[in-house]
């Protein structure tokens, strides 16, 4: 992972690169339908997004706050929502989503947030376990996926 960078994108052309991850592992690889994969939370969001030294985009991931976040998790405006995280398949197995998710916390962190929430598709569900988040309520289908809610409070 020495040779990868994650930071909250800045700018148009990190954005592109983060909704061009975006596209490549939800829109083409899961079939998740665009209307479906962009919303009207992106504007909003924080992003970040993994690069290579050559600046080849690896993943991506979004923080949703106040009235957004609350709309995903019940109406506490404490407790953030992390969402569209994504790896490129040349990237998975080295790091890369963990990076993610530890960049995502420390800006949730940052805005005083004492918890993230977040959809996690049902295959991934140990990934996040072992990231230290628990699952919560029944599985339930999002963009034809299974998938549970899970929480991790933030110290």
């Amino acid at each position: 992972m020495s040779d990868v960078t994650v930071r909250v994108a800045q700018g148009p052309d990190d954005l592109a690169a983060c909704f061009a991850v975006r596209k490549d592992v939800f829109v083409a690889e899961q079939r998740v339908p665009e209307e479906v994969e962009y919303d009207t939370y992106d504007a909003g969001a924080t992003h970040v997004l993994a690069v290579r030294e050559d600046g080849v985009p690896l993943g991506t991931g979004r923080l949703l706050t106040g009235p957004a976040a609350a709309a995903k998790n019940g109406g506490d405006a404490t407790v953030g929502a992390l969402g569209r995280l994504a790896v490129t398949r040349a990237a998975r197995g080295l790091g890369v989503g963990a990076a993610l998710v530890e960049a995502i916390e420390d800006a949730a962190r940052a805005r005083g947030l004492t918890a993230i929430d977040l959809h996690a598709q049902t295959h991934a569900l140990g990934f996040y376990e072992r990231l230290g988040y628990e699952v919560y309520g029944p599985e339930f289908p999002d963009a034809g996926i299974p998938h549970r809610a899970m929480r991790k409070a933030l110290h």
